[in-house]
């Protein structure tokens, strides 16, 4: 009997079709309609389909997400082969990890979509829900936690960024999985440690915002995001995570009061520790109280630190900064199929 996959649809450009009464595309293709146009994922497993949602990426909100991993977590537990995860590319890189932080089981989960809609030439949204398939049924691809799978590149939640507005390439990440090779996942690398996290019900959603800072740019947002009621900050900051002088004071009140993370707007390579000993350098705001965000990019920390709270333990931050692996943990690399 072959496998059983479950795509599980939530919109985007990959279920887009032109809208009759307006200009442009919008979501309203079903995941049967997806799987319908791709009959070759009829000889890789069964194939399950339905739809969770049906929207632009950027209306998915972490509800939806929760949702979404207590689905998982369902067909885990009726013995499914993988799950498929199809939506809009604008915010894959933040639903994917996401999912990567919830998802505990061994059972691949893999995100995938489209960069050009279905009724463009050269539509890529096929051939990238063919590939999410053959991860999700490969025994080689569980235990790696969340996955993003585009342009035959095989991508870890933890690690992919989209790069590009419109490019079929979008997605990159520094480390990525594997690649596909005629229809097949060939793996290369390990996926980075993972860390889950269990969310209450009854959990409130906090407010975390993003703070970019710009040249000559004052710090009013600080004290503004602190009266809207924030319970924690994410700076974007410049090279290895470093501010003006300007924003010193407020940073060091704010951290006072609730969880103050700095990361780097290159959004490549780790934030800095214990280099730059400036005024406003990374060595001054760690002794100011802030923290660093070590491999996670602003979005990826913003959400970490969201779902930290939400378990009531800001101090789990520091257990998913760390995304390279330690000496001894190649010891426990699973062993691959030929």
């Amino acid at each position: 009997m072959k496998p059983r996959v479950e795509i599980i649809a939530l919109g985007g450009t990959i279920a887009c079709a032109p809208d009759s009464g307006a200009s442009g595309v919008a979501p309203s293709l079903t995941g049967m309609d997806l799987v319908a146009a791709v009959p070759q994922l009829g000889t890789l497993a069964q194939i399950g389909a339905r739809n969770l949602s049906n929207l632009p990426s950027t209306e998915i909100g972490l509800p939806l997400l929760f949702d979404l991993a207590t689905a998982i977590r369902a067909h885990e537990d009726e013995g499914i082969a993988g799950i498929v995860v199809t939506q809009g590319t604008d915010t894959i890189e933040e639903t994917a990890f996401v999912l990567h932080l919830l998802h505990r089981g061994s059972m691949p989960v893999v995100v995938t979509g489209a960069m050009r809609n279905p009724s463009l030439p050269g539509a890529d949204g096929p051939a990238n829900l063919l590939a999410a398939v053959a991860c999700a049924v490969d025994p080689g691809c569980r235990d790696l936690g969340v996955m993003v799978a585009f342009d035959d590149v095989i991508h870890p939640a933890a690690w992919v960024q989209k790069r590009d507005t419109s490019s079929t390439g979008a997605f990159w990440s520094p480390a990525p999985l594997g690649w596909m090779a005629e229809e097949r996942p060939a793996l290369y690398a390990k996926a980075p440690p993972r860390t889950a996290f269990d969310i209450p019900q009854d959990a409130a959603l906090p407010f975390v915002p993003i703070l970019k800072p710009g040249l000559s740019d004052p710090p009013l947002l600080v004290d503004a995001c602190l009266a809207a009621g924030a319970a924690g900050l994410v700076l974007d900051l410049a090279g290895g995570g470093h501010v003006h002088s300007s924003w010193l004071d407020p940073l060091t009140a704010a951290a006072e009061r609730m969880p103050v993370v700095f990361s780097s707007r290159t959004r490549g390579g780790r934030v800095l520790s214990r280099t730059y000993g400036q005024v406003g350098g990374e060595i001054d705001l760690l002794n100011r109280g802030l923290q660093g965000s070590g491999d996670l990019d602003a979005l990826k920390a913003r959400l970490v630190l969201i779902l930290a709270l939400m378990t009531g333990a800001p101090g789990r931050f520091g257990e998913v900064t760390n995304l390279s692996w330690q000496p001894g943990d190649f010891e426990t690399i699973p062993t691959r199929r030929p």
